[in-house]
């Protein structure tokens, strides 16, 4: 079967999909947790695998930066190759007092500056959310980690290099967690198709206080956030 941006096959790609924004990732994860990885996509680079991890049928693949990325490929997913469930796995830039560096969000509600759901042409204001069972899921995967993860709004923004300084400050006002880039696409596209979405990022970067993890940083709070969408897609696998 395949499209313009996945080459894969159906039946190629588990019910299952964890989603990072850098592909490079997506290949991390499959080198270093799947066994029997298979890539199913290199179109665009944009690396996608699947394998199995305690004994249970999972695909990662990359989503790309932003909504526009992110709104093709989980599409694809969930109506083109039959995906039930998709996590987002990524950072995000806390806003608040709750969520420090290293510290993992959820996010149960995604606000957003974006016009992507003008699409849907809905007659008010919609607010993408989390699916319930992928949310409770996570956060007792993750305790039982010994990880407490931080639950609440983010915020999806398609601008990265805003050109107001003070952008964040209203979003801080109504108790928003942090700043990312996917997932009120994600939320919307799992709701009009009826299936499963979650965003587990791990906070690289402070905003307010301006706190910057480095590389090496990253890359260990980046894998404990792994370990907890891998043990929630195992434990919603049937």
């Amino acid at each position: 079967m395949g499209t313009p941006h996945n080459a894969a096959e159906k039946g190629d790609i588990a019910k299952t999909v964890l989603m990072p924004g850098d592909p490079l990732r997506a290949k991390f994860i499959a080198e270093n947790y799947f066994e029997d990885a298979v890539c199913f996509n290199t179109v665009r680079n944009m690396f996608g695998y699947t394998g199995t991890y305690k004994g249970k049928r999972i695909s990662v693949m990359g989503s790309g930066m932003g909504m526009p990325s992110m709104g093709l490929y989980s599409y694809e997913l969930f109506h083109y190759y039959d995906v039930d469930n998709i996590m987002r796995i990524g950072t995000a830039g806390s806003i608040s007092d709750k969520a420090n560096v290293r510290d993992i969000i959820m996010g149960i509600g995604a606000c957003t500056d974006s016009n992507y759901g003008a699409q849907f042409e809905l007659p008010g204001t919609y607010a993408p959310t989390a699916d319930y069972t992928l949310l409770s899921t996570a956060v007792s995967e993750a305790e039982k980690l010994g990880i407490t993860p931080v639950v609440g709004n983010v915020v999806s923004s398609d601008v990265f290099y805003n050109d107001k300084e003070n952008v964040n400050d209203a979003w801080v006002k109504m108790g928003a967690l942090a700043v990312e880039m996917e997932s009120a696409a994600l939320y919307m596209n799992a709701a009009r198709a009826g299936k499963r979405a979650l965003s587990i990022m791990t906070v690289s970067d402070h905003i307010l206080k301006n706190i910057v993890l480095s590389a090496e940083e990253r890359q260990t709070g980046f894998r404990q956030m792994m370990e907890v969408a891998l043990n929630t897609a195992v434990a919603i696998t049937e």
